[in-house]
């Protein structure tokens, strides 16, 4: 079984405006089976040598670094840390603190120094198309499911979520004849009391999904297709369903009808965006021109940006300028140019998707559509 934390987008946001002298991000590929985690931790040990070599090398003093690696290290040891792991582990830590991330994502071994933590691999978390949850809805039963490209489907364990529909409305069934109304009987009253049994599911799910931008997919029949659609408050609905009943229905199974419907939806969002672009585009209000999308992002001025996951480009965007200084190499005195251009889109409210370089306009490093010219 893996064991995830995909963070939030407001959890991204706050990594994103984190600053401070020494940011360690380190990224490194474990597994689930905790007989073969071993190698993980050495693969660790030597992340943490490298970023100890690379702060030595910016100047950054003995104390200030020991107090980095000693957290490290820490990690290193803790066998009960690596018993529950990923498909990878993301740690990023400052002299003060660390923190860290279990991925269902593939990621190969990486450590970066810098004032400012690398964070595309967690923006490819959140917005890859490779995590959802479906809600397997039925008069009799309701189950939440948790769907990822590449790992088992679990069901949740959902505080105050409904047994059936029946217990929820605190009636024998809802399909009954009988009213102590004049208006609970027949069809009637039995949507009346599905209705409300959706509205409970709803409220149990905002928990779970608050700040939450992966896609809630239903798995369902009429009528409660309908009802649960019209009460739903979460923005990240699906319109793409899975139409039939899942009562006895496996979630490996359901998840199995899900994943398509994942690409669907990336499909449709790249194509969106790529309409979007090519209409902006004329007004001066889309760039895949790194200078110009980096002056945007300073200025709150991008709305939606695609960036190339698959690719690092090295140098610093001035913080009052936007103005970009390329680097050759990677360092401590330089980071991700295209990480902080979604850093600063993401702090000023735009939206970000993560693609591989072939579905950027052009195969750029980054797409960018504008709330107005720059």
């Amino acid at each position: 079984m893996l064991h995830v934390d995909i963070p939030t987008q407001p959890e991204l946001q706050t990594l994103v405006a984190q600053r401070n002298p020494v940011c360690v991000s380190i990224y490194l590929k474990t597994t689930p089976q905790t007989q073969n985690i071993g190698k993980a931790a050495i693969t660790l040990s030597n992340l943490i040598k490298e970023a100890d070599a690379q702060l030595e090398k910016a100047g950054i003093d003995k104390r200030t670094r020991w107090a980095v690696t000693e957290q490290l290290e820490e990690v290193t040891e803790d066998e009960d840390f690596w018993t529950f792991q990923a498909n990878s582990l993301a740690i990023l830590a400052t002299p003060e603190s660390h923190r860290s991330y279990r991925l269902p994502t593939h990621l190969e071994p990486m450590v970066e120094v810098s004032d400012r933590f690398f964070l595309k691999p967690l923006i490819r978390a959140i917005s890859m198309p490779q995590h959802a949850f479906v809600l397997a809805l039925a008069e009799n039963e309701v189950r939440v499911i948790e769907v990822f490209s590449d790992m088992p489907a679990e069901t949740l364990k959902i505080a105050n979520l409904p047994k059936d529909a029946a217990s929820a409305v605190g009636t024998s069934t809802v399909n009954t004849r009988s009213h102590s109304s004049g208006r609970l009987h027949g069809s009637e009253g039995q949507k009346v009391h599905l209705r409300k049994y959706c509205r409970m599911i709803d409220a149990a799910l905002r928990p779970l999904l608050a700040g939450r931008h992966e896609p809630l997919i239903l798995a369902a029949t009429e009528p409660l297709l309908s009802i649960y659609r019209s009460v739903n408050s979460y923005p990240e609905f699906a319109s793409q369903v899975i139409e039939t009943s899942p009562v006895r229905v496996p979630a490996h199974e359901l998840a199995e009808r899900a994943r398509p419907i994942l690409d669907q939806i990336h499909t449709a969002s790249i194509e969106q965006f790529r309409e979007l672009f090519r209409a902006r585009e004329k007004d001066g209000r889309a760039t895949t021109d790194l200078a110009q999308a980096a002056r945007a992002a300073t200025f709150g001025a991008v709305d939606t940006l695609l960036v190339a996951i698959d690719e690092v480009v090295h140098g610093r965007v001035d913080e009052q300028t936007g103005a970009i200084t390329l680097a050759d190499q990677g360092g401590a005195d330089n980071y991700g140019v295209v990480d902080e251009i979604a850093g600063r889109t993401l702090a000023s409210g735009g939206r970000l998707v993560g693609v591989r370089k072939v579905d950027v306009p052009g195969e750029a490093s980054l797409a960018a559509v504008l709330r107005y010219p720059i």
